[in-house]
């Protein structure tokens, strides 16, 4: 069996096309796997892993919890919020502490960018990187390329255009690494604000009309305006926001061709999209959900199978 050229996984950047089709077929079978009356294996029996997540996230840690699960790992939680951290223990004392309990791997949330880089160098432990900062979200990218190869059949030659705020957003970054990794065209599209100043430099097409972005692209996915990253305002009022980049089924409908709508969630409705536009069968959202579990236990289970016991 092929394996993966890495032993973490801290961003789409680190891995190559090879590693990029394995995790996919790996994630195939892991489909078939979810999709049967018992949803486990035994594959990672002797394996801990421990989620420590520093910054709050439903999704990522619920998909990531099941996935492990699915695979008969061993689990330990822990949420910085109610945690040492808050006492002003270091990162490194958290994850040494952790690892003293004799953990394998840790899928790790950090608000700040190369948090998980940082850890690689100071801990045995396989690492996966579970969204830091403003900087990647490597698993999300990878479940996003998943599902448009499972709509399209391939994901090379594609447009894909990123919609919303760009400059905040980890899923952007990997997920523009990871589509032109497979040979996709991405474009990104939002107010000029909400673009960062290096975005051409990633070979990216750059628009700021929303309706010519859908007129150019198979797939728009839609981004949510990150609030809770803003420390000043980038656009006059989340009303205006949603009248020039907001995606409604009228605007969907009146477009040349039908095109796939996609969001890493949470979706702020009647924001980014309307709720008839979510609920579509435009969207695939809820696949994009689905995919998540399957490509995450496919990662999981890459990695351990390289760690050495």
């Amino acid at each position: 069996m092929s394996e993966l050229s890495v032993n973490h996984l801290l961003g789409i950047k680190y891995l190559n096309k090879k590693d990029m089709q394995l995790i996919f077929e790996t994630a195939d079978h892991f489909k078939e796997v979810i999709n049967r009356p018992i949803k486990k294996v035994p594959s990672l029996r002797d394996i801990t892993i421990a989620n420590l997540f520093f910054e709050n996230s439903t999704r990522t840690k619920l998909s990531f919890e099941l996935a492990e699960k699915r695979l008969s790992a061993d689990v330990i939680n822990f949420s910085a919020s109610q945690s040492s951290v808050k006492k002003g223990e270091t990162l490194i004392d958290t994850v040494n502490n952790i690892l003293s309990m004799k953990v394998d791997m840790v899928v790790m949330r950090h608000p700040n960018p190369g948090a998980g880089v940082f850890l690689s160098k100071h801990i045995d432990a396989s690492i996966i990187n579970a969204g830091d900062g403003a900087h990647e979200h490597p698993t999300q990218a990878l479940l996003d390329t998943y599902s448009i190869r499972e709509r399209f059949g391939e994901v090379k030659g594609k447009n894909v255009v990123i919609v919303g705020d760009i400059l905040h957003s980890r899923v952007a970054l990997s997920n523009i690494y990871a589509l032109q990794l497979l040979g996709a065209n991405v474009m990104v599209c939002g107010p000029r604000t909400l673009l960062p100043k290096y975005i051409k430099d990633l070979g990216v097409k750059v628009e700021t009309n929303l309706r010519k972005a859908l007129n150019w692209c198979d797939v728009a996915n839609m981004l949510r305006v990150q609030n809770e990253r803003m420390d000043i305002s980038y656009f006059p009022s989340t009303r205006e926001y949603s009248q020039q980049y907001g995606v409604t089924k009228a605007l969907l409908d009146s477009l040349d061709k039908e095109i796939v709508i996609m969001h890493p969630g949470p979706i702020n409705r009647g924001v980014e999209i309307t709720s008839d536009v979510a609920d579509s069968k435009q969207a695939i959202i809820l696949d994009q959900v689905q995919n998540g579990v399957a490509i995450r236990m496919a990662v999981i289970y890459l990695l351990a199978s390289k760690i050495k016991h």
